[in-house]
């Protein structure tokens, strides 16, 4: 049997917090993690040094390199271009979450209890997936991409990147939902998506651009 693993959360939201209770779930399965603490982005440096759930915020992100063994997995609001060396980022998935083992799940990933990701899915860079999220066969979803709680993706579709999907929002199949586009919660998607946009509605409709955001 292996010796679990070295690992450092990246964030001091709620996603980090619930992040350390898969950790937790994943090692009453199989002893995997050492889960060290959590590392604050600039904007959340007040929070180093406080306990979160029995764990500590170590600091910010250059205190990684005390811990040159350590793999990284960020919660969906760390800053994007904070420089992470790719070989130390590992993906987080809630073992109650069933993955086709012919999908594919990128570095970085973190997917919530209660979902599903089915036969030839591919998943990119740190894609954070919430509880109930379903990710049906041959989808793409690229890197950065967000899906709320109880999104459904039905067969063929493909996410590009940056791109956040709200809550229960539904995705019709061979739909293309372009680089970040916003899709508002309940929102029914059934034709492809431009580039940059916010989508709500039933049949969802184009609201406005989004801003290209940076983290």
């Amino acid at each position: 049997m292996g010796t679990a693993r070295d690992l450092i959360i990246l964030g001091t939201g709620v996603h980090g917090l619930e992040m350390a209770e898969i950790v937790r779930r994943i090692n009453r399965e199989r002893a995997t993690w050492n889960l060290l603490g959590y590392i604050a982005a600039d904007s959340q440096a007040r929070r180093v040094g406080e306990i979160w759930c029995g764990l500590r915020v170590l600091g910010r992100l250059p205190v990684i390199e005390e811990h040159p063994d350590a793999l990284l997995v960020p919660d969906n609001e760390f800053p994007h271009e904070a420089p992470l060396a790719r070989e130390r980022l590992t993906s987080l998935v809630d073992p109650s979450t069933f993955v086709s083992p012919a999908a594919r799940i990128g570095l970085g990933c973190v997917i919530y209890p209660n979902s599903f990701v089915g036969h030839n899915a591919v998943l990119g860079e740190r894609v954070f997936a919430l509880a109930g999220s379903v990710v049906n066969h041959d989808d793409v979803l690229e890197d950065r991409v967000v899906l709320c709680s109880h999104v459904s993706l039905a067969g063929h579709v493909h996410v590009e990147a940056d791109c956040y999907l709200g809550q229960a929002c539904t995705v019709r199949q061979f739909v293309r939902i372009g680089r970040n586009s916003l899709i508002g919660m309940g929102s029914v998607v059934l034709r492809d998506v431009e580039p940059d946009s916010v989508m709500v509605g039933n049949p969802a409709r184009r609201l406005r651009e989004r801003e290209r955001l940076t983290m």
